[in-house]
């Protein structure tokens, strides 16, 4: 197995990159909002990097799939939100400026405007993208992939803050989806750990530095489990495991959602029995 690894093609993998699905065509129309989005989650997920340049404005506007009057609305306000630095002469251009961690009471805030079907619709739908990922790099990861992986599975449990520690969990399965060849399930990845993963670090009993050690040592662990199983070519434990990851995940938050707004109202008896259904 490791010989066949070491002797697989990577061409269909080198067609696929994080950095990709960060500049492919945005959907919704094409409104200034989705590019905002865009740029947003992944700024916040580290796939752009604090003062890194972007692309001239005509070049962005092509690869996002709109026109530069939408993408100017998108960096105006971009800027007004601080996440975009825009500047003059020769040099000059937009740059990004990396956030720092949110306030959890924001983060929170997030969380409690989403309906417990919402974020389980989201978490169903990111078990099923993650877990045909990990499948696919089971079969498909050249051996480079899987040494990636197994470095990017500790990072969390000694990642800082919950930016740094949104940045390296999602970080891990958007390499997951790369490493399956993937573009379809990258940009899928990408655009649902945008957003779920600040609010799993940021709005749950993870965002208290008294528990965040012990979930993100959890979740290095989960992440080593899958790795391994794709390092092994064990294509349907690797689903498994990245599947039961997200659904844990997913009844963190629902769990929270629950308690930001106690268990009485309308989210009350309906969130317990949707936190119930999933798996531990």
């Amino acid at each position: 197995m490791a010989g066949d690894r070491e002797g697989r093609s990577v061409a269909a993998g080198q067609r696929v990159s994080a950095r990709g699905a960060v500049f492919a065509p945005v959907i919704s129309g094409g409104r200034a909002e989705a590019v905002v989005q865009r740029i947003t989650e992944s700024a916040s997920l580290g796939l752009l990097a604090d003062g890194e340049q972007l692309p001239s404005e005509s070049e962005l506007a092509a690869q996002l799939g709109v026109s530069t009057v939408t993408l100017r609305e998108a960096l105006a306000a971009l800027r007004e939100q601080g996440l975009v630095e825009t500047r003059r002469g020769r040099k000059g251009g937009s740059f990004i400026r990396a956030p720092g961690d949110p306030a959890r009471a924001s983060l929170q805030a997030r969380l409690s405007g989403l309906s417990v079907s919402t974020l389980r619709d989201a978490g169903d739908e990111l078990a099923a993208v993650s877990g045909a990922a990990a499948r696919l790099a089971a079969t498909r990861a050249s051996s480079d992939n899987v040494r990636r992986l197994l470095t990017l599975a500790e990072l969390v449990a000694t990642a800082d803050g919950v930016s740094g520690r949104t940045r390296a969990d999602s970080r891990f399965h958007i390499e997951v989806a790369v490493a399956g060849a993937s573009e379809r399930l990258t940009r899928s990845e990408v655009s649902l750990q945008g957003e779920l993963a600040l609010l799993l670090w940021g709005a749950t009993g993870a965002g208290d530095q008294a528990t965040a050690a012990t979930a993100a040592a959890s979740a290095a662990e989960q992440h080593r489990a899958i790795a391994l199983a794709i390092s092994r070519e064990e294509a349907g434990l690797a689903r498994e495991l990245a599947e039961q990851h997200v659904e844990q995940n997913t009844h963190r938050l629902i769990e929270a959602r629950i308690e930001l707004h106690g268990r009485t109202g309308p989210a009350g008896p309906a969130g317990a029995v949707s936190a119930g259904r999933v798996r531990q």
